[in-house]
C-alpha cells in the first residue's frame, strides 16, 4: 500500500475493484452521484485519502466504504479488499442484514 499524500478517486476506485474499468470510475466521477467526505464530486483528479467515506448509488442502493488504504496497482480481490471498510447497510424486506460489497 501507498503512504502518501493521496490517490486520484477514479485510480482508487478501480484499484478497490469498486468499478470494472478506469474508464468506468472516470464516469461516476464525472456523473456527480458520487460523494467524497460528504462532497459532490465532479472530477476524477479528485484526491483520496485513508480515512476519507466515499458514497455512490450501485443499482438500488448506496455504497458507503470509508478508505483504509491506497494501492500502486490493481491486485487480486484479497488485496482490494484491505483498501476499504464497507459502511453499507443493506437489508431486505425482513429487515436482516443481507450479503456483503463484492468488488467487481
Amino acid at each position: 500500500m501507498v503512504h502518501g499524500q493521496g490517490l486520484r478517486l477514479d485510480k482508487w476506485l478501480w484499484f478497490a475493484r469498486l468499478t470494472k474499468s478506469r474508464s468506468d470510475a472516470q464516469r461516476l466521477c464525472e456523473s456527480r452521484h458520487l460523494r467524497l467526505d460528504g462532497r459532490v464530486i465532479d472530477r476524477p483528479s479528485a484526491l483520496v485519502r485513508a480515512g476519507s467515506v466515499v458514497s455512490f448509488p450501485s443499482r438500488d442502493d448506496v455504497v458507503v466504504v470509508r478508505v483504509l488504504g491506497l494501492a500502486e496497482r490493481r491486485g487480486p480481490f484479497a488485496e482490494a479488499c484491505q483498501l476499504y471498510a464497507d459502511l453499507t447497510r443493506n437489508r431486505d424486506t425482513s429487515g436482516s442484514l443481507t450479503g456483503a460489497l463484492v468488488p467487481v
